[in-house]
């Protein structure tokens, strides 16, 4: 049995006691390196495309195979979470995503490295182990903040490895390791090994609750509570707000793993960057996620507070619109200085959009939050699959690409904004029993 068995109320990110905030800053942690590797091939995809000869249309297609696997994992891990609980099933996933890591730098066609970046994509569903994790840790009233946090630190994983993993590739390169060519294939290595670590990491160092766990637990009635908690599928899916939180998390974090894709590539290709140029300024954009999805969270509480969950909505609306703009000014720029500013813009607008999605997502079904956002969380990854299509049309540049997707996003905000979020009393939906509660 272990100590402080409650959830903590309070958030304090600089403290390290207790079983609940090792296992916020575990959590984080984790999630930020399969990040890390799961985006780790695509600042060095103009060194791949070259040598694997691959097409405009190929090198689309990888990037909707590197999100794909993603939305079949996330629906399943959540049920994962509550039979096995989320220390094993984290260490499961850590384990099996860190094999194709490691082993796609033996691949030597289109089809072998399409099959391996569609295999690596299976991490991404770490996400929802870490929302649900955190859940576990913290009580109603800061759980919301909690999840904002661990949910943008780990995605600025997705950042950093724009500006890192080409350094790895050219140190390799530089020590005789590999071949400049051949780089890429050894730097894939470094991620796979840090999933493994971190496996271990978690699987002796984290606990399912902060009483134990779940096999540790199964007599009491929290933990017969939690395994009877199978939430309903059909009556999620019959609740259009839903479906609109659905489409609004394609139109923010969809669009942020497309960026973390193509970044890289697209400023090499538009302003004719070297490689460690463009994943410093791909970086950028990934480096938000330090505070910006954490905003999000804030301020949405906030506005939740004051206007209830129509204010919640109305601002998640507001956001998407001017994520929309941003991203076509972005596509417009004929500077990189520029272009680099309203990344910049439209990041930000991005970023606190994810936080509010799932500053949403907690009052939309008490009895099904795990169900909620699992579909929630899948929806952001059928976006990047859906607008995946357009990096690979040959008759459309990447710029042409970003426009329509800016001009989409602001007609999915606009649809956000007019939705009716609201379908309990004020007093209820913003009342913190109602948050995360399990």
């Amino acid at each position: 049995m272990v100590k402080n068995q409650q959830p903590l109320s309070k958030l304090n990110i600089f403290s390290f006691k207790g079983i609940q905030m090792r296992t916020f800053h575990i959590t984080w942690i984790t999630f930020f390196f399969c990040f890390f590797g799961w985006f780790g091939v695509a600042p060095l995809m103009p060194i791949i495309r070259d040598q694997l000869g691959l097409t405009k249309s190929e090198v689309g297609n990888i990037i909707i195979a590197s999100v794909s696997a993603t939305i079949i994992a996330r629906l399943l891990i959540g049920k994962l979470c509550d039979t096995l609980g989320p220390r094993l099933t984290y260490t499961v996933l850590l384990v099996v995503g860190a094999i194709p890591m490691m082993l796609i730098g033996l691949s030597t066609s289109y089809e072998s490295f399409l099959l391996f970046r569609f295999f690596i994509g299976i991490v991404g569903a770490s996400f929802v182990i870490t929302q649900f994790h955190t859940s576990m840790m913290f009580a109603p009233n800061i759980v919301g903040t909690a999840n904002a946090v661990t949910g943008g630190w780990g995605n600025l994983g997705g950042g950093v490895t724009n500006l890192v993993m080409p350094l790895i590739a050219a140190g390799f390169a530089a020590m005789g390791l590999a071949s400049e060519a051949d780089s890429w294939r050894l730097a894939m290595v470094v991620p796979g090994v840090l999933l493994l670590i971190m496996a271990f990491v978690y699987y002796r160092y984290t606990t399912d609750t902060p009483a134990g766990n779940f096999k540790d637990l199964e007599m009491t009635d929290a933990a017969v509570r939690q395994k009877k908690e199978k939430g309903s599928l059909i009556v999620v899916l019959r609740d259009y707000r839903v479906w609109v939180l659905t489409l609004a998390y394609a139109a923010c974090f969809g669009i942020e793993i497309t960026v973390d894709n193509v970044a890289a590539t697209f400023f090499i290709d538009r302003f004719g960057t070297g490689i460690l140029m463009a994943g410093a300024m791909a970086s950028i954009f990934g480096g938000m996620n330090l505070f910006a999805r954490a905003l999000g969270g804030i301020v949405s509480d906030k506005v939740g507070r004051r206007f209830g969950l129509k204010g919640k909505g109305t601002l998640l609306g507001l956001l998407l619109v001017l994520e929309g703009f941003g991203i076509t000014l972005f596509a417009a720029s004929g500077s990189l200085l520029v272009a680099v500013i309203f990344l910049l813009i439209f990041a930000l607008f991005l970023k606190m959009a994810n936080g509010c999605t799932y500053g949403i997502v907690p009052f939309i079904n008490k009895d099904n939050i795990g169900v909620v956002s699992g579909v929630v969380g899948a929806g952001g990854n059928i976006g990047a699959m859906l607008v995946g299509f357009l990096f690979k049309s040959e008759d459309l540049t990447y710029a042409d690409a970003f426009q329509y997707i800016g001009i989409g996003v602001v007609f999915i905000g606009l649809m956000v904004v007019v939705t009716k979020f609201q379908a309990k009393p004020v007093a209820d939906v913003v009342s913190p029993e109602l948050v995360l509660e399990r």
